[in-house]
């Protein structure tokens, strides 16, 4: 059995093929990647390469050559009709190559089921075209990444004692890559067949006061969180089109063990 991860050189897919190795031997894992110049750490522990371009359908064919099982990761382009093209090449390059399972890295709660929804974004078109092409799959759908933080100011907010952010009920199911890496690799170490579907968010959400008192905790001051109707960033237009509330405990599931905490999980970005 040979499992294919792309985007392996990016944040998540290097994560989970770390992950993956301690799992399977490394003879199993091939790394797809669009900059073949980036995969030398990749090479190093032994992992075989490919190149593959979701824009090049004669990559991605010659990529999935006796692959079993296909981890597609999300295009990170930022038009989504483009990332839409670009997942359905990968797709039919896996059913044309004999890939037996395709595994997808969509977004939780994503608000689609098969036969009962209509889909209306990106990761569920996708989802339905992997349903169409009548691959075995599993939808891997991650939650927000913790990552967003990194914009509201935390250092800052540490300094002043006083988190400010726009007004509004917000409340986050964010999880770390590392723990979406985890459930990956558990998922595509294993033999498990049939269809799947995996909502990957934390089992209890956050709020920004609950952050104000964890920045508090690590700087060994008062931090209080407030919130002003002129505070303006992008960030929260983006978090108001996503289901940050609902909560599962598939994550947790698949990994063996809790989240990591919001403290761990916010302090690299404390550094």
């Amino acid at each position: 059995m040979k499992i294919l991860i792309t985007g392996a050189a990016g944040q998540l897919g290097s994560q989970i093929i770390e992950q993956l190795r301690h799992r399977i031997p490394v003879g199993q894992i091939v790394a797809g990647v669009r900059r073949v110049e980036l995969a030398g750490p990749l090479k190093e522990q032994g992992i075989e390469v490919r190149y593959m371009d979701y824009d090049d359908p004669e990559s991605l064919e010659t990529a999935v050559h006796g692959i079993s099982r296909l981890l597609l990761i999300s295009s990170p382009h930022q038009d989504d009709s483009v990332r839409l093209t670009q997942h359905k090449q990968v797709i039919a390059a896996a059913k044309a190559g004999g890939v037996k399972h395709l595994l997808y890295t969509g977004l939780a709660f994503s608000g689609w089921t098969a036969g009962k929804d209509t889909p209306d974004n990106v990761h569920a078109l996708t989802e339905q075209a992997i349903v169409a092409s009548g691959l075995e799959y599993t939808f891997l759908r991650n939650g927000l990444y913790m990552d967003f933080v990194v914009v509201l100011g935390l250092k800052e907010a540490m300094s002043k004692g006083e988190l400010v952010t726009a007004p509004g009920a917000w409340a986050f199911n964010s999880v770390t890559r590392a723990d979406l890496a985890l459930a990956a690799a558990v998922v595509l170490g294993s033999e498990a067949s049939g269809n799947q579907v995996y909502e990957l968010a934390a089992p209890q959400t956050w709020n920004f006061a609950d952050l104000a008192a964890v920045l508090a905790e690590a700087g060994g001051r008062k931090v209080v969180h407030r919130e002003d109707a002129g505070v303006q960033h992008w960030i929260y237009a983006f978090l108001s089109r996503l289901d940050t509330f609902s909560t599962s405990r598939d994550l947790e599931q698949l990994m063996g063990r809790p989240v990591t905490p919001l403290k761990e999980s916010i302090l690299p970005f404390l550094e």
